[in-house]
């Protein structure tokens, strides 16, 4: 597959569309009243919050307009979608600022100065959308290749801009386009991810706490690995010497891995997804644990009732699942999701041993997620306290204004 961005960089590339032009920009205004969390620092603007004649209306998704308040007075350079629930997100402050090839490296080029203080290798989340500037894009590196997720329509029709900047900053030699995240579906984009460059003979070996892990870029869940666990996996390992660890959900070995390499007697590793286990079992074997992991393909819930059944107990018990409660209208079921899964984790730890219970869900806050994590430990007859609260790695920086990029949530009990 040709790369739509090969011969361009970020010194020659045309500004050749229409909104790339300050002066042709489309103007959007503000509803009287509206906009305060703007104000306040947040980059987002909400459909109800614009006023939304025909004329806006018909813009195109993607088009980067002129935000104006309702006394008309310009507010930044905004990438503006009239079908998304987010309709606006601030790109830059200056309303004439050029969001072409050289507006993107300069946004890389800060995100790379960070990760570069952060990692001795280049294997991190180069790009955490909102964090480092760039609203809705997110990229992953693994060494020479990165993973693009475009998850707003203007990133998407940006892809030739944005890679001529990453071939000016880091010059990848793969690049895969990922389309599977929820959020394209509620800006209108399709979800087919493709290889943009280069090729891939197989998963990635990706060196992260002393463990080895097999990143599927393209056919794997997100972008292969998740990057962002990666201070939690290192706090439950120190856990999980000499200990036998259950971990459930593991994906291509999570916590399983990092506690075998810090010295876990043995671990359990559950999943659905058969080529999850199989890119776990593959880390193991490389990294020299093979002989004391086991897998065990089932549903989660399923998995844990059978083990309380059959009387295991574990030193660890780790429970990372998928986002229960993916926004609003998920957030009771979530919650109770939650709940019932720390209920039967909770009864799988043995005496003065630990449970560490995660949610990646945005629309579940720390203090929801933590009392419904309470609620199950107790049900499960088990008491004990909380050591610690964990969050995303710092190479997925939390906008100062924008706390829903802070998702990600990790806590460790030790239960008596």
């Amino acid at each position: 597959m040709t790369d739509p961005a090969a011969d361009a960089r970020p010194d020659d590339r045309p500004d050749d569309r229409p909104d790339d032009r300050p002066d042709d920009r489309p103007v959007i205004r503000l509803r009287p009243r509206a906009g305060r969390r703007l104000a306040a620092g947040a980059p987002w603007v909400y459909a109800d919050e614009i006023a939304m004649d025909r004329r806006t209306r018909a813009l195109a998704p993607g088009v980067v307009a002129v935000l104006e308040g309702p006394e008309r007075k310009a507010l930044g350079a905004v990438a503006f979608n009239p079908a998304s629930t987010i309709a606006a997100r601030l790109l830059d402050p200056d309303p004439a600022a050029v969001i072409g090839a050289d507006w993107f490296a300069r946004k890389l080029r800060a995100a790379l100065a960070l990760r570069e203080r952060l990692f001795d290798a280049p294997f991190y989340r180069l790009a955490h959308a909102e964090g480092d500037g760039l609203p809705g894009v997110v990229i992953d590196r693994f060494g020479d290749a990165v993973v693009i997720q475009p998850n707003a329509a203007w990133a998407a029709a940006r892809l030739p801009d944005l890679i001529a900047a990453l071939d000016a900053v880091i010059a990848p030699q793969v690049i895969v386009i990922n389309a599977a995240s929820r959020a394209r579906a509620l800006e209108g984009l399709d979800g087919e991810s493709h290889l943009a460059r280069g090729a891939l003979d197989g998963p990635v070996a990706v060196a992260m706490n002393g463990a080895t892990y097999m990143a599927d870029l393209v056919g794997g869940q997100k972008t292969g690995l998740f990057y962002d666990q990666r201070p939690n996996h290192a706090f439950a390992a120190r856990l999980a010497r000499g200990a036998e660890v259950l971990d459930v959900f593991t994906h291509v070995g999570g916590f399983g891995l990092a506690a075998l390499a810090a010295g876990a007697a043995r671990v359990l590793a559950v999943d659905s997804a058969a080529p999850a286990l199989a890119l776990a079992e593959e880390g193991a074997r490389r990294g020299g644990v093979a002989d004391r992991f086991e897998t065990r393909r089932a549903d989660a819930f399923d998995a844990l009732r059978a083990l309380a059944a059959e009387g295991r107990r574990f030193g660890l018990v780790v429970c990372d699942p998928p986002a229960f409660a993916p926004n609003k209208a998920a957030l009771e079921a979530g919650l109770r999701a939650y709940e019932r899964t720390a209920r039967l984790a909770a009864k799988l730890v043995e005496p003065g041993g630990f449970l560490a219970l995660c949610s990646c869900s945005h629309a579940a806050d720390a203090e929801a997620f933590r009392a419904a994590c309470a609620r199950g430990v107790l049900a499960a007859g088990r008491a004990g306290a909380l050591i610690r609260a964990g969050a995303a790695g710092p190479d997925h920086p939390v906008h100062i204004g924008l706390p829903e990029t802070g998702y990600l949530k990790a806590l460790f009990f030790r239960l008596s």
